[in-house]
């Protein structure tokens, strides 16, 4: 299944060869899991602005920038174009009602992955649409052993966020300059995995939340898992020791 997939990559990219050196996580139903909380203080947030938000909309739009999610959602409902200024005034309410909710776990599996990723020699890297700073600091204290700020791409650091492929190119930066075919993207959103699609880059879709496996795979993943635990035991299948 693996080396049919990533022949297929190989072929619909024109690349000669798949050799991955880092991969590239997104954050929130990836490193965590996270989204349940998010879709709340989303619902609750948009609520107070007048705006009607599902949980599928918070898991549809999860991976792009919230300023930008909420600008869409205002102008789609409201028919009004706000700035920069007035979304990150509505997000920081969401970032506030996220805050104080339970701590998201997290995900089960993604420590041993990230121990199988460090022993086949590769780099870890966080590419996410978040700006927040308290989020960037639980990343660095979580997986202090696996990746540090340097290897960090967030919101600040990209004009256009996810689906674009912007966030992913940088991340490919603050590894080392690498190449599309010498990375790994992990996502669990249609919009992040986009992302990776359209940055060139091997994508591993985790389908963590409710959506439909057809709308990963419909977006440009590579290949599919259930769970990071089975994403986890099937590692070397992906990725070879010797790599």
């Amino acid at each position: 299944m693996y080396q049919l997939a990533i022949k297929k990559y190989l072929e619909d990219h024109g690349f000669e060869a798949f050799r991955p050196k880092v991969v590239l996580f997104d954050m929130d139903g990836v490193l965590y899991d996270s989204m349940p909380n998010h879709a709340i203080a989303w619902q609750e947030s948009m609520a107070q602005q007048g705006i009607q938000m599902t949980a599928e909309d918070a898991y549809a739009t999860e991976g792009a920038r919230g300023v930008d999610t909420i600008r869409q959602m205002v102008k789609r409902q409201q028919g009004r174009v706000i700035d920069e200024a007035e979304a990150q005034r509505m997000y920081d309410v969401k970032s506030h009602i996220f805050h104080s909710l339970p701590e998201a776990p997290v995900m089960p599996g993604i420590q041993e992955l990230m121990r199988k990723i460090k022993a086949s020699g590769l780099q870890v890297g966080v590419v996410t649409g978040s700006g927040q700073r308290p989020l960037i600091q639980r990343i660095l204290k979580d997986f202090a052993d696996y990746v540090d700020e340097t290897h960090i791409t967030t919101a600040y650091d990209v004009e256009r966020g996810k689906p674009a492929p912007d966030p992913y190119l940088t991340g490919l930066q603050k590894a080392g300059d690498l190449t599309p075919s010498e990375a790994i993207v992990v996502e669990n959103s249609p919009l992040g995995v986009r992302a990776g699609y359209s940055a060139h880059i091997f994508t591993v879709a985790v389908n963590t939340g409710p959506l439909p496996d057809e709308e990963l795979l419909m977006a440009g993943a590579n290949l599919i898992f259930p769970t990071m635990q089975e994403f986890c035991d099937h590692w070397h299948g992906l990725v070879p020791t010797e790599l």
